[in-house]
Order: C-alpha cells, then structure tokens, then sequence
C-alpha cells in the first residue's frame, strides 16, 4: 500500500487541522500521489457535523479539502520534481500562498468525495494546483491553490 504524502512529513510538520496525522480533531485528509499520471487523488465522506443545509456538505469544508490537498499535491509532484521520493530529507513541505474555489453545484451529504489534484506549474519554491471535487461522479466544485514552499520562520523550534 503507498503511503500518503502526508504521512511522509515529519512529526513536528503534521499538526494540520486539515491533513495533519498527528492532529486527532482534524480532517486527516490523505492525498495519494500518482507520479505516471502526474496527479494527487485523496477520498474524503463528510460526516454529519460537516452539514451545512441538511443533506448537504458545508462549503468551508471543501475548501478546507481543496487546500490542503492542493499542498499535498504541491509536495508529491515536487518530490518527483526534484527525482526525490516523498519524506526524504530535506522535507519538502508547502502551505497555502492563494487558495480559490468556485461551488459547481450543492454537494450531497453522506457520500465519498473525491478529490483530484493536477499541477499546472512547478517551480523549486511554488506549485499551482488545479483541483476537483466530485460526488457521486459529478465536479461539485473546482479550485486553484498556489501552494509555496513552507518558509524557514514557520518551522518549529
């Protein structure tokens, strides 16, 4: 089984309430890269406490998803970028520079989302990720994260 970008960070870079392993109120979002199609898959079912009208998923929940598998997505193909496999060292961890999304269509509750992640510019210190949510087989949002690489001041001391 291969394992998730994100679970190639180090311990003191995974505290993310989005993706962050070691973050037990968190979304644990799992972004898997998939370096022969060049693109990020992760698989997210919203629970009940993500709702936003009843019977449909809350939108800041899905740019929670786009965002950080938009950086996980950064990581992985950064990580082939650079010939590297994911979680050796240096860490090439990123953060959210921008993040859009625009909502296609409501996204039912109760189902697995998937989530795609397709890179549109790698550069050593910036990555811009397209991104696609869908239910059931149907894009019920899109967006764009410019993910950048995560600056020194931010790592733990």
């Amino acid at each position: 089984m291969q394992k998730a970008v994100q679970d190639c960070y180090p311990d003191e870079l995974s505290h993310c309430y989005g993706c962050g392993r070691n973050n037990a109120a968190g979304h644990q979002i799992k972004t898997y890269w998939n370096g022969d199609k060049g693109e990020g898959i992760a698989h997210f079912t919203p629970g009940p406490e993500h709702t936003a009208i009843p019977g449909f998923v809350y939108g800041g929940l899905i740019a929670s998803l786009v965002d950080c598998h938009g950086t996980g997505t950064a990581a992985g193909a950064a990580y082939q970028a650079a010939g590297r496999e994911p979680g050796s060292l240096p860490a090439l961890r990123f953060v959210t520079g921008s993040l859009q999304v625009s909502y296609l269509a409501p996204t039912p509750q109760g189902v697995e989302l998937e989530l795609r992640g397709a890179p549109v510019e790698i550069k050593e210190k910036k990555v811009v990720v397209d991104v696609t949510v869908s239910a059931n087989g149907k894009v019920t949002a899109k967006g764009q994260v410019i993910a950048v690489r995560m600056p020194d001041t931010m790592a733990p001391k």
